[in-house]
């Protein structure tokens, strides 16, 4: 496997690390310049630049064979940054496509989908990659690239995949010109099956929402 995409740290630690902080880094910003609500309506479209990006540094991590910690125990990086704010204002900007439906492990049979939130996952994506970023920032280097690695695998990569899907169905949605399934007033804290979901969702044409969220419908 060349280089590019798969990488060794004895071999290359520097450019290897700097460019999955500059990934992440990137993301991280853009996400939350997103969020200020200044341009709504370039949001949908740049939400789902951002994310497919990310998912190539955690593509990147994913290939890579294992980081091993230098120290035996992760050091304290200290309370981690409110991100609550960020997903209010995610949410409100992305009603009412703000939650989709979702199958947490493809390789399990029978799973029903569960309902999710765009802005949920967007808030926890973005706590795991700034919990290795304080490492980062902080020298420690391995620690860093061993911890996005790690979540990775456990958290961010399947849950950053999951909101990668809802966006580029939504986008989908208004450029074919295909009716939208409105999941607005579902709580996301129960197990909802398919067929409830199918039985309380509305139906929304996708030139409504296509304004307000930065899309156009192809004539």
């Amino acid at each position: 496997m060349s280089d590019a995409t798969l990488h060794s740290t004895t071999q290359y630690p520097d450019d290897f690390a700097v460019q999955i902080a500059d990934q992440i880094e990137s993301f991280l910003v853009a996400v939350t310049e997103v969020a200020r609500g200044d341009e709504p309506d370039s949001a949908v479209p740049f939400l789902l630049l951002e994310v497919s990006q990310l998912l190539l540094a955690g593509g990147r991590l994913g290939a890579h064979e294992d980081i091993v910690p230098e120290e035996r125990y992760e050091p304290d990086p200290g309370p981690e940054p409110d991100v609550d704010e960020l997903r209010e204002r995610l949410a409100l900007m992305l009603d009412p496509v703000d939650i989709y439906s979702e199958v947490f492990d493809p390789y399990e049979p029978r799973k029903a989908p569960v309902p999710a939130r765009i802005s949920d996952d967007l808030a926890d994506v973005i706590t795991d990659l700034r919990h290795g970023m304080v490492h980062y920032r902080a020298g420690r280097i391995t620690e860093a690239l061993w911890w996005w690695q790690f979540s990775y695998f456990s958290n961010w990569g399947s849950t950053a995949s999951a909101t990668l899907r809802a966006l580029q169905s939504l986008v989908a949605h208004v450029r074919l010109n295909q009716p939208l399934e409105e999941l607005d007033g579902l709580d996301t804290d129960q197990g909802l099956g398919d067929e409830i979901l199918a039985e309380e969702a509305g139906r929304v044409m996708a030139q409504e929402i296509a304004g307000p969220l930065g899309l156009r419908s192809v004539p």
